[in-house]
């Protein structure tokens, strides 16, 4: 069962794209006018902000059963082309290596034509939930 997506992702127009093995790390937005900058392009924050809910998502599904949150506690992001108002993004977060406190993981984000527009890269240290 899938949680309901946090604020943010809802801001953020995010919908989690389904994959075939149930990974909640791939998510796609439609771009619209509240998302350019003054020169009509998609604003750099946006995507990096696109690119860390779905490495956070990844980083989380990386320790399976634990319940627990993870913190960003770095990012770095690459804009590799202009995006467009009506471009549809499509996020894919990979987990490139797991501990038990802290995750590493990159997202590539491509256009509609599957074009990549931006790659990041981030790490997210690991807390247990005391719930």
């Amino acid at each position: 069962m899938l949680q309901i997506p946090p604020n943010c992702d809802l801001t953020l127009g995010l919908t989690r794209v389904a994959t075939p093995d149930g990974a909640p790390h791939v998510w796609r937005t439609r771009i619209d006018e509240r998302f350019l900058n003054p020169a009509g392009t998609v604003q750099g924050g946006f995507l990096a902000a696109v690119a860390d809910s779905a490495m956070g998502a990844a980083a989380v599904a990386a320790v399976g059963e634990r319940k627990v949150l993870v913190a960003n506690t770095d990012l770095r992001i690459a804009f590799l082309r202009p995006v467009l108002a009506g471009s549809v993004l499509t996020c894919s977060a990979t987990v490139v290596k797991s501990g038990s406190l802290v995750v590493f993981v990159e997202a590539r984000i491509v256009d509609d034509d599957d074009v990549a527009v931006a790659s990041a890269s981030s790490t997210y240290v690991i807390r247990d939930r005391t719930e």
